[in-house]
C-alpha cells in the first residue's frame, strides 16, 4: 500500500535515472498518467505506455529520455504531501530556475504545467517541480 502515489513514480524516476536505465514501471493510475503526460509534452521524458498485466493490474512504463549520456530531468522533487498540500493561485505561481524549469499543478482544468496554468488562469495545488 502507497501512501503517496505521485512521490512513489517521482522516486522510481529518480532511481532509474541514477542507475541509467532506459525503462521503468510504475502501478496506473489516471493521475499518474496525466502527471506524465505533462512529462512528456515538457520534453522531460521520451513517452509511456499503459500495460495490463496477468494480476489485471495495469503499469505504465515509461521510457526514460538521457542527453550525451546525462538524464534530461536534473532535478525533480514533489512538492504537495498528503501530510501537508500546497496551492497556489494564479498569482502566486513559482518559476523553476527562472522559467527553465517546470512546476506541474493539479487544476480544476486538469493537470498542467505552470505556463499552461498562466494561461488559462487558474491556480491549484503543485504536485511536483522538474528541472
Amino acid at each position: 500500500m502507497v501512501n503517496d502515489p505521485i512521490g512513489d513514480m517521482i522516486t522510481r524516476i529518480r532511481n532509474a535515472q541514477m542507475r541509467a536505465k532506459s525503462k521503468v514501471s510504475s502501478p496506473g493510475s489516471k493521475l499518474r498518467e496525466s502527471v506524465l503526460e505533462v512529462l512528456k509534452s515538457e520534453g522531460y521524458i521520451r513517452g509511456f505506455a499503459s500495460v495490463e498485466r496477468e494480476s489485471g493490474r495495469s503499469e505504465l512504463d515509461i521510457e526514460l529520455k538521457y542527453f550525451d549520456g546525462e538524464p534530461v530531468i536534473r532535478e525533480i522533487s514533489r512538492v504537495s504531501k498528503p501530510g501537508r498540500r500546497v496551492y497556489v493561485s494564479v498569482k502566486n505561481l513559482p518559476r523553476i530556475n527562472n522559467g527553465l524549469g517546470v512546476a506541474i499543478l493539479s487544476t480544476p482544468k486538469g493537470v498542467m504545467a505552470d505556463h499552461a496554468a498562466r494561461d488559462a488562469n487558474v491556480g491549484g495545488e503543485i504536485l511536483c517541480t522538474v528541472f
